[in-house]
């Protein structure tokens, strides 16, 4: 979450009149994430999240975000619910974004996440990919392959700034994942696709809900995992934890086991997912709009991630058995 469009008192008292959700008490925006403007909401009814949608997100897949999390909610997995104004609609529009309340989720994000807070993400994806195999509407991933290459030509002309050589490592990896090599014909479904600790948020040990669903996109399940395993099984000196991974990797397949197919496939999904957020990183790192209240993430942890993804042989460095058992 991040703010990057502001909003007047009287203008977002005004919107609020469309909602029956109270009188507007306080506000303030959020200034963690990189892509829409997010602002914590109190009313006289209660606390809510206000959205506002910026440009990297396209208008028409609003829609299909906000379906997936009430078709989600209604098969039993904690997510955010939209609220509709006084019209029945889901999505409005404020300060010239498109705009969307939902209510608000109790619990923090784990800053340090620990074996428990794996499993328990690992439980809740698998759930998730499993609630999510009736959804009707669909969305295309465009942040895969074929998403990079447009991704690494605005970074590259300002890449070695980050990192000396760092344009040319990223386009070797890019040439290779292009080179025929993408798993295909794995098992598919709707994926979060963003499933990083600041989108998931625990009470104690225990999973309390899944935020932040505008990444999610019609793409290989086991890419999903893939994402995990980048997000969540590393320490902060970037070391591979198998302790955390085999603990996220055993509560998935307890719901969903992965294949023998998909497994054969996890290191070099691992691989792409970790190219495909040190793109976009590096590309929001270079472009930080001026004044904007954001936090831009280091695009050269995911250099890291990904030196060791380029030096795993099978998925037993992740902690996953022949057998297809978790060792």
């Amino acid at each position: 979450m991040a703010v990057y469009t502001d909003v007047a008192a009287d203008e977002l008292a005004e919107f609020l009149s469309h909602y029956d959700i109270g009188e507007l008490l306080s506000y303030k925006g959020i200034a963690e994430g990189v892509e829409n403007s997010n602002f914590l909401l109190h009313t006289s009814a209660g606390s809510f999240i206000l959205t506002l949608y910026e440009k990297r997100v396209v208008r028409d897949d609003l829609p299909f975000f906000l379906g997936l999390m009430t078709h989600l909610a209604a098969h039993g997995i904690n997510c955010p619910q939209p609220l509709k104004n006084k019209s029945g609609e889901a999505l409005s529009t404020l300060a010239g974004r498109p705009a969307a309340i939902i209510n608000f989720l109790e619990g923090v994000w784990p800053r340090k996440p620990n074996a428990a807070h794996c499993a328990g993400v690992g439980q809740a994806l698998a759930k998730m990919h499993l609630a999510g195999r009736d959804f009707r509407m669909s969305r295309a991933n465009a942040l895969s392959v074929s998403g990079w290459r447009p991704l690494f030509e605005q970074a590259v002309p300002r890449a070695d700034e980050v990192q000396h050589g760092l344009g040319g490592f990223i386009g070797a990896e890019l040439d290779y994942l292009e080179s025929n090599v993408w798993p295909k014909d794995l098992p598919s479904g709707v994926i979060h696709a963003d499933l990083f600790p600041d989108n998931v948020f625990f009470l104690g040990d225990k999973l309390s809900g899944i935020i932040d669903f505008t990444f999610a996109c019609d793409d290989m399940l086991a890419y999903d995992v893939a994402i995990c395993l980048n997000a969540w099984c590393f320490e902060s000196d970037c070391s591979f934890n198998v302790t955390k991974a085999r603990a996220f990797l055993n509560a998935y397949g307890r719901e969903r086991p992965l294949s023998e197919a998909e497994q054969n496939a996890l290191p070099l999904l691992a691989r792409g997912a970790a190219l495909r957020f040190l793109l976009t990183r590096l590309v929001d790192f270079l472009n930080v709009p001026p004044g904007a209240l954001v936090r831009p993430k280091d695009p050269l942890e995911y250099v890291r991630k990904l030196r060791f993804h380029q030096s795993v042989t099978s998925a037993r460095d992740y902690g996953i058995a022949v057998s297809g058992l978790v060792a």
